[in-house]
Protein backbone atom coordinates (compact mmCIF):
# COMPACT_ATOMS: atom_id res chain seq x y z
CA UNK A 1 0.00 0.00 0.00
CA UNK A 2 1.46 3.64 -0.75
CA UNK A 3 -0.50 6.39 0.63
CA UNK A 4 -1.34 9.76 -0.05
CA UNK A 5 -2.48 10.30 3.14
CA UNK A 6 -3.88 4.50 1.22
CA UNK A 7 1.14 5.14 0.30
CA UNK A 8 1.13 8.93 3.70
CA UNK A 9 2.87 10.71 1.51
CA UNK A 10 4.66 13.98 2.53
CA UNK A 11 4.83 16.84 -0.19
CA UNK A 12 5.10 20.54 -0.53
CA UNK A 13 3.63 21.57 -3.93
CA UNK A 14 2.47 25.03 -5.59
CA UNK A 15 -1.47 23.90 -5.89
CA UNK A 16 -4.37 24.14 -3.26
CA UNK A 17 -5.84 21.24 -1.74
CA UNK A 18 -8.91 21.04 -4.13
CA UNK A 19 -6.59 21.05 -7.17
CA UNK A 20 -4.60 18.08 -5.66
CA UNK A 21 -7.56 16.16 -5.11
CA UNK A 22 -8.75 16.72 -8.08
CA UNK A 23 -5.82 15.63 -9.88
CA UNK A 24 -5.63 12.61 -7.49
CA UNK A 25 -8.71 11.35 -8.48
CA UNK A 26 -8.27 12.08 -12.37
CA UNK A 27 -5.38 9.82 -12.42
CA UNK A 28 -6.87 7.06 -10.77
CA UNK A 29 -10.13 7.26 -13.06
CA UNK A 30 -7.47 7.45 -16.50
CA UNK A 31 -6.54 3.74 -14.92
CA UNK A 32 -10.28 2.31 -14.67
CA UNK A 33 -11.03 3.30 -11.29
CA UNK A 34 -14.20 4.25 -9.73
CA UNK A 35 -14.69 7.05 -7.22
CA UNK A 36 -16.36 6.46 -4.42
CA UNK A 37 -17.62 9.60 -1.71
CA UNK A 38 -16.43 10.39 1.43
CA UNK A 39 -18.29 7.69 4.07
CA UNK A 40 -19.75 9.30 7.26
CA UNK A 41 -16.92 10.44 10.32
CA UNK A 42 -19.33 8.17 12.13
CA UNK A 43 -18.90 4.80 10.94
CA UNK A 44 -21.89 2.77 10.68
CA UNK A 45 -22.39 -1.01 12.12
CA UNK A 46 -18.64 -0.65 13.16
CA UNK A 47 -19.06 -0.58 17.39
CA UNK A 48 -14.97 -0.93 17.74
CA UNK A 49 -14.06 2.85 16.43
CA UNK A 50 -15.92 5.94 17.35
CA UNK A 51 -14.63 8.04 14.03
CA UNK A 52 -13.37 6.90 11.09
CA UNK A 53 -9.69 7.36 11.08
CA UNK A 54 -8.50 5.89 7.84
CA UNK A 55 -9.47 5.76 4.31
CA UNK A 56 -9.54 1.96 4.76
CA UNK A 57 -12.14 1.70 7.53
CA UNK A 58 -15.29 2.12 5.22
CA UNK A 59 -14.33 -0.56 2.35
CA UNK A 60 -12.80 -3.31 5.82
CA UNK A 61 -15.68 -5.68 4.48
CA UNK A 62 -14.33 -5.29 0.89
CA UNK A 63 -11.03 -5.51 1.86
CA UNK A 64 -11.93 -9.21 3.32
CA UNK A 65 -13.95 -10.06 0.33
CA UNK A 66 -17.20 -8.99 -0.12
CA UNK A 67 -17.91 -7.64 -3.75
CA UNK A 68 -18.11 -3.92 -3.93
CA UNK A 69 -20.82 -2.87 -6.40
CA UNK A 70 -18.49 -0.51 -7.63
CA UNK A 71 -16.07 -2.66 -9.31
CA UNK A 72 -12.53 -3.92 -8.04
CA UNK A 73 -10.45 -0.42 -8.31
CA UNK A 74 -11.78 2.35 -6.55
CA UNK A 75 -10.52 6.09 -5.38
CA UNK A 76 -11.87 8.07 -2.57
CA UNK A 77 -11.51 11.24 -0.60
CA UNK A 78 -12.22 9.85 2.56
CA UNK A 79 -12.61 12.28 5.23
CA UNK A 80 -10.60 10.79 8.66
CA UNK A 81 -10.35 12.14 12.87
CA UNK A 82 -7.85 10.49 14.16
CA UNK A 83 -6.79 10.88 18.05
CA UNK A 84 -4.13 8.07 19.08
CA UNK A 85 -1.28 10.08 18.33
CA UNK A 86 -3.11 13.41 19.21
CA UNK A 87 0.18 13.88 21.44
CA UNK A 88 1.60 14.28 18.40
CA UNK A 89 -0.55 17.09 16.88
CA UNK A 90 0.70 20.70 15.97
CA UNK A 91 4.53 19.48 13.95
CA UNK A 92 4.04 19.51 10.32
CA UNK A 93 2.52 15.66 9.90
CA UNK A 94 0.53 14.95 12.22
CA UNK A 95 -3.36 15.82 12.65
CA UNK A 96 -6.52 15.23 14.11
CA UNK A 97 -9.19 15.95 11.27
CA UNK A 98 -7.65 15.56 7.90
CA UNK A 99 -8.69 13.92 4.39
CA UNK A 100 -7.06 10.72 3.01
CA UNK A 101 -6.60 10.16 -0.95
CA UNK A 102 -6.50 6.38 -1.33
CA UNK A 103 -6.61 4.33 -3.75
CA UNK A 104 -7.97 0.43 -3.58
CA UNK A 105 -7.27 -2.73 -5.30
CA UNK A 106 -10.11 -5.27 -4.32
CA UNK A 107 -8.22 -8.09 -5.36
CA UNK A 108 -6.93 -6.85 -8.79
CA UNK A 109 -3.68 -5.56 -8.99
CA UNK A 110 -0.55 -5.00 -6.27
CA UNK A 111 2.73 -3.67 -6.02
CA UNK A 112 4.22 -4.05 -9.51
CA UNK A 113 1.33 -2.07 -10.81
CA UNK A 114 0.87 0.73 -7.89
CA UNK A 115 4.46 1.58 -7.25
CA UNK A 116 4.76 2.78 -11.22
CA UNK A 117 1.35 4.38 -10.67
CA UNK A 118 2.78 6.46 -7.48
CA UNK A 119 6.34 7.62 -8.81
CA UNK A 120 4.41 8.61 -12.23
CA UNK A 121 2.08 10.62 -10.26
CA UNK A 122 4.81 11.86 -8.61
CA UNK A 123 7.07 12.87 -11.04
CA UNK A 124 4.95 13.46 -14.18
CA UNK A 125 5.07 16.84 -15.45
CA UNK A 126 1.81 16.14 -16.48
CA UNK A 127 0.70 14.85 -12.61
CA UNK A 128 3.09 16.75 -9.62
CA UNK A 129 6.09 17.22 -11.31
CA UNK A 130 8.57 16.70 -8.18
CA UNK A 131 11.56 16.37 -8.71
CA UNK A 132 12.56 12.81 -8.40
CA UNK A 133 15.96 13.40 -6.62
CA UNK A 134 14.17 14.99 -3.43
CA UNK A 135 12.13 12.03 -3.31
CA UNK A 136 12.73 9.37 -0.49
CA UNK A 137 10.86 6.05 0.46
CA UNK A 138 10.12 3.83 2.85
CA UNK A 139 10.00 -0.01 2.83
CA UNK A 140 8.86 -3.07 5.55
CA UNK A 141 12.21 -4.24 6.38
CA UNK A 142 11.11 -7.61 7.50
CA UNK A 143 10.59 -9.44 10.89
CA UNK A 144 9.41 -12.67 12.58
CA UNK A 145 5.83 -12.17 11.30
CA UNK A 146 6.67 -11.02 6.91
CA UNK A 147 9.79 -11.27 5.32
CA UNK A 148 11.91 -7.94 4.12
CA UNK A 149 9.66 -6.00 1.34
CA UNK A 150 12.60 -7.45 -1.36
CA UNK A 151 9.54 -6.78 -4.51
CA UNK A 152 9.43 -3.45 -3.15
CA UNK A 153 12.58 -2.30 -3.20
CA UNK A 154 13.20 -3.42 -6.50
CA UNK A 155 10.12 -1.56 -8.16
CA UNK A 156 10.84 1.39 -6.52
CA UNK A 157 14.90 1.38 -7.45
CA UNK A 158 13.36 0.34 -11.24
CA UNK A 159 10.98 3.43 -11.68
CA UNK A 160 14.14 5.61 -10.12
CA UNK A 161 16.63 4.54 -12.75
CA UNK A 162 13.63 5.46 -15.88
CA UNK A 163 14.57 9.31 -14.83
CA UNK A 164 18.44 8.94 -14.21
CA UNK A 165 18.25 8.41 -9.96
CA UNK A 166 19.94 5.80 -8.46
CA UNK A 167 17.89 4.42 -5.59
CA UNK A 168 20.34 2.83 -2.97
CA UNK A 169 18.58 1.28 0.27
CA UNK A 170 19.89 3.33 3.13
CA UNK A 171 20.44 6.64 0.65
CA UNK A 172 16.98 6.86 -1.20
CA UNK A 173 15.04 3.89 -0.03
CA UNK A 174 14.83 2.85 3.88
CA UNK A 175 13.89 0.04 5.47
CA UNK A 176 11.75 0.35 8.77
CA UNK A 177 9.69 -2.21 10.82
CA UNK A 178 6.34 -2.39 11.93
CA UNK A 179 5.62 0.69 14.36
CA UNK A 180 7.25 3.22 11.50
CA UNK A 181 5.63 0.59 8.65
CA UNK A 182 2.97 -1.13 8.85
CA UNK A 183 -0.75 -0.16 8.20
CA UNK A 184 -2.35 -0.38 12.05
CA UNK A 185 -5.71 1.70 12.22
CA UNK A 186 -7.21 2.14 15.13
CA UNK A 187 -9.58 -0.69 14.22
CA UNK A 188 -9.37 -3.88 16.12
CA UNK A 189 -10.21 -6.17 13.69
CA UNK A 190 -9.17 -5.17 9.97
CA UNK A 191 -6.71 -6.94 7.55
CA UNK A 192 -3.14 -4.72 8.02
CA UNK A 193 -0.73 -4.41 5.12
CA UNK A 194 2.53 -3.41 5.11
CA UNK A 195 3.34 -0.26 4.20
CA UNK A 196 5.13 2.35 1.91
CA UNK A 197 5.49 6.12 2.52
CA UNK A 198 7.09 8.39 0.37
CA UNK A 199 8.38 11.50 1.31
CA UNK A 200 9.72 14.66 -0.13
CA UNK A 201 12.97 16.54 0.94
CA UNK A 202 11.41 20.20 1.16
CA UNK A 203 14.94 21.91 1.48
CA UNK A 204 14.79 23.50 5.14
Amino acid sequence: MFTFGSIPCRIAINMTPNQLKEKYIKFFLERGHKEILSSSLVPENDPSTLFISAGMHPLVPFLLGEAHPAGKRLVSVQKCLRTEDIDRVGNNYYHTFFEMLGNWSLGDYFKREMIPWSYEFLTSPEWLNLDPKKLYVTVFAGDTDAPKDEESIKTWQEQFLKLGVTAKVGERIFLFGKKENWFHPTRRVSPHPTGGKGIKDKGD
